[in-house]
């Protein structure tokens, strides 16, 4: 399974980004995984932002950007998305989607797979 961030970049306080994850493999099937965003800001840890269920009909995330952040997904084109919108400088951080198995997890060390990252920079 291989996963491809993009659609970071850098953009102005209050500004908005869709983050995308293409996911593709040998004999993967897009819709038994459950799609996770993470994010590692400059010398913190990475943290869980959002996740949604295999079907697209069952989310999480984090307190902080509950209304700020929404994921998505789209079966037919094996895509996951992160829109952020209202973006603010803690939101500065590198961007990572992840993939497991059916059930999302909001813990890092539970998905088997991982994109290499899209940089997210926020200038005020």
């Amino acid at each position: 399974v291989q996963l491809q961030a993009s659609g970071g970049g850098l953009v102005q306080a209050g500004g908005s980004l869709r983050l995308s994850c293409a996911a593709s493999g040998r004999a993967f099937t897009f819709g038994a995984y459950a799609m996770g965003w993470f994010r590692q800001a400059p010398g913190k840890e990475r943290e869980f932002v959002a996740a949604i269920n295999s079907r697209g009909d069952k989310l999480d995330a984090t307190d902080s950007v509950k209304g700020q952040f929404t994921i998505s997904r789209d079966n037919t084109k094996n895509m996951a998305y992160l829109q952020i919108n209202n973006l603010k400088n803690e939101d500065t951080a590198l961007y990572y989607c992840a993939a497991r198995k059916w059930w999302y997890s909001s813990k890092a060390e539970e998905y088997n797979y991982w994109g290499q990252g899209t940089l997210v920079t926020v200038s005020s």
